[in-house]
C-alpha cells in the first residue's frame, strides 16, 4: 500500500513535535508568589481592626512593607487582637503622643524572621524595632510566652510562619517599660536645717548687779556725804 503525502508529512514533523513537547515540560511554571500583603493577612484574620488603624495612622504598616522588600533578615510581627486593645485602661491610646503610638507599634516588630522554635532558643532580651526596650521569651514545647516586664502573654496562633515574614497573634498589647513601666515615687525633700538657738549652746555671762545692791550702795554714799558736811560745819563753828 503506497504511503499518502499526509503520512510523509507527519513523519517529517514528528521530531519537531517531540522537541516542542519536551521543551514545554521542562519550562518552569509561572510563579504565583507576588509581593507580601502584610495588612491583607490581618484583614483575613478578622479581629485586628484597631491594629490596622494604628498601622495606617502611624505609617508603620508602610515601613514594614518597605523593610520586607529591602531586608534579607525578614520580620516577625506580634498582632494584638481587638480584645487585647479593649482590655487596656480607658483612654490609654488617646493619651499617647503620635510618636509614642509609633513606638508602641514598633515594639511589636522584631527586625528578623523567627519561627516559634527560634523564639524558645533565642537569647533574651530580643531586640525590637523600638530599640529602647526588648522582649523576653519563655515556654516549652509549642507553647511560647512573651514578656515585656509590664505584661506577659501567650503566643496563641501563627497567622503566617513562612520566611521572610512571621505574624503571631497575642491576646495582650505588649507594653514597653519605658512608656508604661511603673515610675518610682519621687523622693521626699530633705528637711531644712534650722539655725542653732540659744537653748542649744549657752555662753556664760557675768551676772549683772542686782537692784538691791544698787540701792544699798546709794544709801551708803548719801550717809558718807552727810557726815563729811556735818564735820566741816562743826569745825568752822569752833574756829569762829
Amino acid at each position: 500500500m503506497a504511503s499518502s503525502p499526509l503520512s510523509f508529512l507527519l513523519l517529517a514533523l514528528s521530531p519537531l513535535l517531540f522537541l516542542s513537547l519536551q521543551t514545554l515540560a521542562q519550562a518552569p511554571a509561572p510563579s504565583s508568589v507576588g509581593p507580601l500583603n502584610f495588612t491583607g493577612i490581618l484583614v483575613k484574620g478578622g479581629q485586628y481592626t484597631t491594629l490596622l488603624r494604628l498601622l495606617n495612622d502611624t505609617q508603620v504598616g508602610n515601613q514594614i512593607v518597605n523593610q520586607l522588600n529591602s531586608s534579607s533578615e525578614g520580620l516577625t510581627v506580634f498582632a494584638p487582637t481587638d480584645n487585647a486593645f479593649n482590655n487596656l485602661k480607658a483612654g490609654t491610646l488617646n493619651s499617647l503622643s503620635r510618636q509614642d503610638q509609633v513606638n508602641l507599634i514598633l515594639y511589636h516588630v522584631l527586625p528578623k524572621y523567627y519561627t516559634l522554635d527560634d523564639l524558645l532558643t533565642v537569647p533574651n532580651p530580643v531586640r525590637t524595632q523600638y530599640s529602647n526596650d526588648g522582649l523576653n521569651f519563655t515556654g516549652q514545647g509549642r507553647q511560647v510566652n512573651v514578656s515585656t516586664g509590664v505584661v506577659e502573654t501567650q503566643i496563641n496562633n501563627a497567622l503566617r510562619q513562612e520566611s521572610p515574614l512571621a505574624v503571631y497573634e497575642v491576646d495582650s498589647v505588649l507594653l514597653p517599660p519605658t512608656l508604661f513601666g511603673v515610675k518610682p515615687p519621687a523622693s521626699a525633700p530633705a528637711p531644712a536645717k534650722t539655725p542653732a538657738t540659744s537653748g542649744d549652746k549657752t555662753t556664760p555671762t557675768a551676772p549683772g548687779p542686782s537692784s538691791g545692791n544698787s540701792k544699798g550702795d546709794s544709801s551708803k554714799t548719801s550717809v558718807g556725804l552727810g557726815l563729811f558736811f556735818g564735820l566741816g560745819i562743826a569745825c568752822m563753828t569752833a574756829l569762829f
